[in-house]
């Protein structure tokens, strides 16, 4: 069966990019396969499950409305704390006109951002309404 071996970005700055991603997921740079190899490929640590992501240089714009983009999970982090250490990274709020207007409740909540290249990503998660610092709801 075919698997997913990695996910191309398209980046203007391989370099940024590399870092932001890198940061933002806690990846590894895979190092060079060959002398020449001068992707950048970011993977999970060793033991951690995910898939790597590559960064091609490319002087294609970012998609406004991307057809392919990556969805990432918060996890055990609230969802808005999350979001603030995204963007504190380089990552950037995309004024999003498709959020659901009344979201059912089962309904998991999702904010959209871009890299710092332009590309689209959404976040998942809780509103736990606990953000770093401050004190859980009585």
């Amino acid at each position: 069966m075919t698997t997913v071996a990695q996910i191309s970005l398209g980046v203007t700055d391989d370099a940024r990019a590399g870092e932001f991603w890198r940061r933002a997921l806690g990846y590894v740079r895979r190092p060079p396969r060959f002398e020449g190899d001068e992707w950048i490929v970011l993977e999970p640590p060793p033991g951690t499950a995910g898939v790597a992501i590559a960064m091609d240089v490319s002087e294609s714009p970012a998609e406004e409305l991307p057809r392919i983009h990556l969805d990432l999970d918060a996890g055990e982090r609230d969802l808005d704390e999350e979001v603030d250490r995204l963007v504190a990274l380089g990552a950037q709020r995309v004024d999003w006109p498709y959020y659901p207007e009344n979201p059912r409740p089962e309904e998991p909540p999702y904010v959209v951002l871009a890299d710092p290249e332009g590309n689209r990503f959404c976040v998942g998660g809780r509103r736990t309404g606990v953000r770093a610092g401050e004190d859980r709801p009585a």
